[in-house]
């Protein structure tokens, strides 16, 4: 399905979905408050041959669309991180340290099923068999070739194990696991700025907003009614109203892309998903909105000039740092400068304007939630400040483009194209 429409198909039902938002911002799903507890439940083995969740591989349900071969000359081969987990036997037939490679996200699913093997099992390890491949051993687009496919057994290579260790590798976060054959487990991950990847884009907690008093204050210290430094339609600086975290995570520690400009002082830090204003002449308004890791040196942010004023800045180095803290802050104009750039408070899609659309009802929400008659008809209780998690918000659009792709792309006969 094109994009630009899956996200009008979003504006549309999240419009009619949460006209009354408001009414519901303490009991959404989520993380947040209205956080549900799980009970201990039984956990059932997969059957042979079958496969979580129940879509094709390459589906937005499950570890999305194949992206490219990964060579070890290639630009994305960085993509890859080694693991030398000594919970983790690797098969490694070839030699070469190719099953310890993979992308970030396999590696964390890897290393929390590891764990688990280890709890359900005394004395046994997880093993894998294959992870990146660069012999070419695999079907025509398999996901191995990125990275982002691990094939499983336990160290004992006990067959009547394999069904529960399906099932841990479904509890340890697999986008996709698959009881593919008597001899091993497929699990696979998706990419890192996939849209349905929690965490898509954020900021660490130590990132700098600039408050409408003057003052400025770390992303983690938000509080509804902030008014924040940020940009209209047009590109002209504005102060904009805290809404929520789209996503908060206080202690996690993650990598973010780093943006050094030519300006002194002013860098930059957000996550490989997240969108960012660069010049773009062909352009309305000459800005468009890009994920950041695919801002390059020699290209130009916006700064802010400190008299009302943006302008453009040479970008002059990329990296990678690691960081404390997850924050994804939502504001009203969906603009927001953060350590002197201005970037979307988007991420996952690059496009800023139809994601901005999408969320609608949420501002609208907010708009009406913060009007002195609803601040004098709703309990004290309810305006509870916003715990770790992803917002219910997003989590709901989330579920429905999921459900909207995997309407328009699952067919009986998937099968065809997995593993």
């Amino acid at each position: 399905m094109d994009l630009t429409l899956l996200l009008r198909k979003l504006a549309l039902v999240s419009c009619v979905c949460v006209l009354l938002a408001g009414c519901a911002r303490a009991c959404g799903p989520g993380r947040g408050y209205g956080m549900r507890r799980h009970r201990h439940r039984r956990l059932t083995p997969l059957a042979y041959k079958q496969f979580i969740p129940n879509v094709a591989e390459k589906t937005l349900g499950a570890s999305g669309k194949y992206e490219g071969k990964i060579t070890r000359n290639s630009e994305r081969f960085k993509e890859l991180i080694p693991n030398y987990n000594p919970d983790i036997i690797f098969k490694d037939e070839e030699n070469t340290n190719a099953d310890r490679l993979m992308t970030q996200r396999c590696k964390d699913k890897l290393n929390v099923l590891a764990i688990s093997v280890m709890n359900q099992w005394p004395g046994v390890k997880l093993r894998v068999t294959e992870a990146w491949d660069e012999d070419g051993n695999h079907f025509e687009e398999s996901l191995h070739y990125e990275g982002r496919a691990v094939d499983i057994t336990t160290s004992d290579r006990d067959k009547s194990k394999y069904g529960m260790l399906s099932r841990l590798a479904v509890e340890a976060g697999f986008d996709w696991v698959y009881y593919e054959s008597k001899a091993h487990i497929h699990c696979s991950v998706k990419a890192e700025n996939s849209i349905a990847v929690k965490s898509g884009g954020c900021f660490p907690a130590s990132a700098s907003v600039y408050l409408s008093d003057g003052s400025t204050k770390h992303v983690e210290d938000l509080k509804e009614g902030d008014k924040v430094l940020a940009a209209d339609e047009l590109g002209n600086i504005v102060y904009s109203d805290f809404i929520a975290f789209l996503d908060r995570d206080v202690n996690m520690h993650r990598t973010f892309v780093v943006l050094e400009t030519s300006e002194r002082n002013v860098t930059l830090r957000l996550t490989a998903a997240h969108l960012v204003f660069v010049r773009d002449n062909s352009a309305a308004l000459g800005m468009a909105a890009k994920f950041a890791s695919r801002v390059k040196p020699g290209q130009e942010v916006f700064v802010w000039e400190g008299q009302g004023r943006l302008r453009s800045a040479r970008v002059e180095r990329v990296y990678a740092v690691e960081d404390r803290g997850s924050y994804a802050p939502l504001t009203s104009h969906g603009t927001i400068v953060v350590d002197g750039v201005l970037a979307s408070c988007y991420a996952a899609v690059e496009e800023h304007r139809w994601v901005h659309w999408a969320f609608a009802p949420l501002r609208l929400s907010h708009a009406l939630t913060a009007t002195s008659w609803w601040r004098w008809s709703v309990p004290d209780s309810i305006a509870t400040s916003q715990q770790d998690g992803i917002h219910w918000y997003p989590k709901m659009l989330l579920h429905v483009g999921t459900w909207l792709l995997d309407r328009d792309s699952f067919h009986p006969l998937g099968i065809s194209s997995l593993s």
